[in-house]
């Protein structure tokens, strides 16, 4: 069932809360005792969910309440990946910029802006998963200590595109890639695609916007997505594809032969597309002799696998087809996506803020998040005064820096 997927999905948030990294942000900016109020709630949560998941078969309201609590995970899980990106960000430039080694780990104007856009995001959060954590004290569930659960602490990503929000400048990236995908079809063997590019740039947003195509979803039987991570274990790998593939617990022992042969069965009379998202392993054996054997016989002819990574190595690695490269973008297209951003909270586009705001677009040089970031952050800002004070904190620089 769907719901048995929740467990590790909570556990792999709750330990992202943990991440040294995440907390070095969170106590930069004085917000660590929210992020551990976070990791609190998560992981009262978690003592609870294996009780509310046997409750759900026959409980609808405390079935809603584990929706709405997927729901939560996914935003809390995004906004500690912000914290994470902001953490790599700065290590990097302080590794590649003497200018940084003489101003210090970072400016207290740019932490200062970072702080107030991350405060109430995680303010947000909490407010949610602190009222969802109310309601289940009024279930009456007990506490697990499910050690079967506790074998899969990877992080979580989804294939869920938010179709309100507009994307810019990634359709060719979109119909090149889909054309690769389709194009595979009379393949015997399964095929890996590597989408690569640096932090930042959109890579998981492509694969999504991929994943969700309307010929995509007419073309593969069925699709799978899994987040990998750091977490490149073969065992929790294999038993998640078959979870995504059946819609059911795995409940096979932890033995790859017999899980192959799951695997096999259940994939083995379908053309699939699996996602392995956010790939981070380089070790060439550990694909080559252990992974990609059990994942590239199975299926039907034209099955794909597509991987996410920053690493060009891990590109290489794993690609049968030419690897994909994720560019910055174009000077318009970051225009546009930083404009629909700032302008979107009744903020108007006078012609002094739209002329610092292109010189701020220029710092970003091209990298969505950090155009996602400072457009976000200028959307609440409607004076002229604030939006040079911005410009010359230089924290467009400082966002795109990674």
């Amino acid at each position: 069932m769907a719901e048995s997927l929740l467990f590790p999905l909570v556990r792999g948030v709750a330990s992202k809360a943990t991440n040294a990294l995440v907390q070095t942000v969170t106590r930069m900016c004085g917000l660590d005792d929210d992020r551990q109020t976070l990791e609190h709630h998560l992981l009262a949560v978690e003592c609870k969910l294996v009780n509310a998941e046997e409750m759900s078969q026959t409980n609808g309201y405390v079935k809603s309440w584990m929706e709405k609590l997927k729901a939560v995970a996914y935003e809390a899980d995004d906004v500690l990946d912000e914290f994470e990106y902001e953490a790599l960000r700065r290590k990097s430039q302080i590794g590649n910029s003497t200018s940084c080694k003489v101003l210090g780990y970072v400016t207290c104007c740019s932490l200062l802006l970072f702080r107030f856009a991350m405060s109430k995001k995680l303010e947000a959060v909490l407010g949610k998963i602190k009222e969802l954590v109310e309601e289940m004290n009024t279930f009456g569930l007990e506490n697990s200590g499910s050690r079967e659960y506790q074998q899969h602490p990877w992080r979580q990503t989804h294939s869920k595109l938010d179709e309100s929000t507009k994307i810019f400048g990634r359709g060719d990236d979109k119909e090149g890639v889909v054309k690769l995908l389709l194009d595979q079809q009379d393949q015997r063997m399964v095929q890996v695609l590597p989408i690569f590019g640096m932090g930042g740039l959109g890579k998981t947003t492509l694969a999504k916007m991929v994943y969700n195509d309307q010929e995509v979803k007419q073309h593969f039987e069925l699709k799978m997505w899994h987040c990998v991570s750091e977490n490149f274990d073969v065992i929790a790998i294999v038993k998640s594809i078959i979870e995504l593939a059946t819609n059911e617990r795995c409940d096979l022992p932890d033995n790859i032969e017999l899980l192959q042969k799951k695997l096999d069965e259940v994939t083995g009379q379908k053309r699939f597309l699996l996602v392995l998202d956010d790939v981070w392993n380089e070790e060439k054996r550990m694909w080559d002799d252990e992974l990609k054997p059990i994942l590239c016989s199975v299926g039907l002819p034209g099955s794909v696998i597509v991987v996410t990574c920053r690493s060009k190595q891990v590109a290489s690695i794993m690609a049968t087809i030419k690897p994909h490269e994720l560019a910055f973008l174009s000077e318009e297209d970051s225009w546009e996506l930083f404009s629909n951003k700032a302008f979107s909270d009744g903020v108007e586009e006078q012609l002094e803020l739209h002329t610092i705001g292109r010189r701020i677009v220029n710092k970003c040089e091209g990298l969505p998040l950090a155009l996602k970031t400072m457009g976000g952050l200028l959307s609440s800002k409607k004076q002229v005064d604030e939006w040079k004070a911005i410009e010359e904190s230089n924290i467009g620089a400082n966002v795109g820096g990674l």
